[in-house]
């Protein structure tokens, strides 16, 4: 009897023993997978920024929301030149096409809208309501301008991709408006982190319409690895739309009729 009674508590250690082997096991293995999963989505969030931003200025304007004919001409130049499906030359390789196309103004969609169609995409208006005080509109484009950079630099859908970023030429480069904002960053110049490589311009002057902006970046980073400037150089029957050099005066599309 009494080796039965032995027998059975050994068993029964042996079955406890198991139980809380078991239980520490499957501990192991949530955590384990707790860990990995913070590993992938931390993977995922480092490789979710695009790997190329194409940024431009809207085209000239007649007034505070309309394109003068010069801007209209150039809207109709990008897409079919730089920009637009089977443009040529074209800033896309062949069979690349773009993420997203991102606008700011009423000017930078008109802008951009002839390429956009041709690819068969919306342009997706970070928009500010028009009127109000100008001190009101910037502050709301400011704003505006930090939720798109948020947007490009973490949509899974950009990684390894291209945006184009048509904007407002103060709120990509203006040295003045970043020291009336000292504790902010409202400047594509700053969100993008382009303040930290070199030959990068401090303003995008005013007579500029005719420039690309190229930034790129390495796979898992937002710090760019490279910028150019391009010149809208524009072929025929586009050739004569004003492409004057960086911070060139520019006096033919005033005398066209178009806003400063």
């Amino acid at each position: 009897m009494r080796r039965s009674l032995q027998c059975w508590a050994m068993a029964r250690r042996a079955i406890l023993c198991r139980a809380i082997l078991c239980r520490a096991l499957l501990c192991c293995a949530v955590l384990c997978c707790a860990l990995g999963l913070g590993v992938m989505l931390s993977s995922a969030n480092a490789f979710a920024g695009p790997a190329r931003i194409i940024i431009l200025r809207h085209g000239e304007k007649l007034n505070a929301s309309t394109l003068c004919d010069v801007g209209v001409a150039r809207s109709e130049a990008l897409a079919q030149q730089f920009l637009g499906r089977d443009a040529k030359p074209s800033l896309f390789r062949a069979g690349e096409a773009p993420a997203a196309i991102l606008g700011i103004t009423l000017h930078t969609i008109e802008t951009i809208t002839p390429a956009a169609r041709t690819w068969g995409l919306p342009v997706t208006a970070y928009s500010v309501v028009p009127g109000g005080d100008d001190g009101e509109k910037e502050t709301d484009l400011n704003a505006r301008t930090r939720e798109a950079v948020r947007d490009v630099l973490s949509n899974p859908a950009y990684a390894g991709k291209t945006v184009i970023m048509v904007w407002e030429h103060k709120h990509i480069a203006k040295r003045k408006l970043e020291e009336d904002y000292p504790n902010e960053q409202v400047t594509l110049r700053q969100l993008l982190h382009l303040d930290g490589l070199k030959d990068v311009p401090k303003s995008w002057p005013d007579e500029n319409y005719d420039f690309f902006w190229i930034v790129e970046y390495e796979s898992g980073t937002q710090v760019p690895t490279r910028f150019r400037m391009l010149r809208q150089d524009f072929a025929a029957p586009f050739d004569n739309l004003p492409a004057n050099g960086w911070e060139e005066a520019e006096p033919k599309h005033q005398k066209a009729g178009c806003k400063k």
